[in-house]
C-alpha cells in the first residue's frame, strides 16, 4: 500500500489559504463614513454671485489679506501691458505681475483682462506710485 503524498499536500495547502470575509469590513467602512458625514460641517459661505450686486467688487476684502502692505502682487496669465489712467506702465511688469498700491486696490478701479490690467486711480495718486515692479 502506497502513501498519496501528492494529495495530501493538496489538501493541506487548500486548507492554508486565508478566506477573507468582506461583510465585516464593510459594515465598518459604512459605519466611519456615517461618522463622518454626520460630524462634518458643511455650511457655505453666503458670497453674492451677481455682479450687479453691490458686494462683488472683484476687490480682496480686508478678510483675504493679510498684514498691511503698502503693494500686493497681482499675477495675470501671460501679462504683457498695464495701463494707468491712460499711461502704459509695462515696465512695472516682472514675472507676470505686477505691484499695486494698496489704496488703488481698495478706492480705485482694476479691469483685468487677458493679459492686460487697466487701473483707474483716485485722486491724488499718480501712475508711478500706483503700480510698482514687484521682487519676485
Amino acid at each position: 500500500m502506497s502513501i498519496d503524498v501528492k494529495s495530501y499536500k493538496k489538501r493541506f495547502l487548500d486548507n492554508q489559504k486565508p478566506n477573507i470575509n468582506l461583510v465585516p469590513f464593510i459594515d465598518i467602512l459604512f459605519t466611519i463614513m456615517i461618522f463622518l458625514v454626520v460630524t462634518s460641517n458643511f455650511s457655505a459661505v453666503d458670497t453674492p454671485m451677481d455682479a450687479t450686486d453691490s458686494g462683488a467688487t472683484g476687490k480682496p476684502n480686508v478678510t483675504d489679506t493679510s498684514g498691511n502692505a503698502e503693494y500686493y502682487i497681482v499675477p495675470v496669465a501671460n501679462l504683457h501691458k498695464v495701463t494707468v489712467n491712460g499711461v502704459d506702465r509695462s515696465d512695472a511688469i516682472s514675472g507676470g505681475a505686477v505691484g499695486v498700491q494698496a489704496k488703488v486696490m481698495d478706492e480705485g478701479q482694476i479691469s483685468i483682462k487677458p493679459g492686460e490690467i487697466i487701473i483707474n486711480t483716485p485722486d491724488g495718486i499718480s501712475p508711478d506710485k500706483a503700480v510698482q515692479r514687484p521682487k519676485v
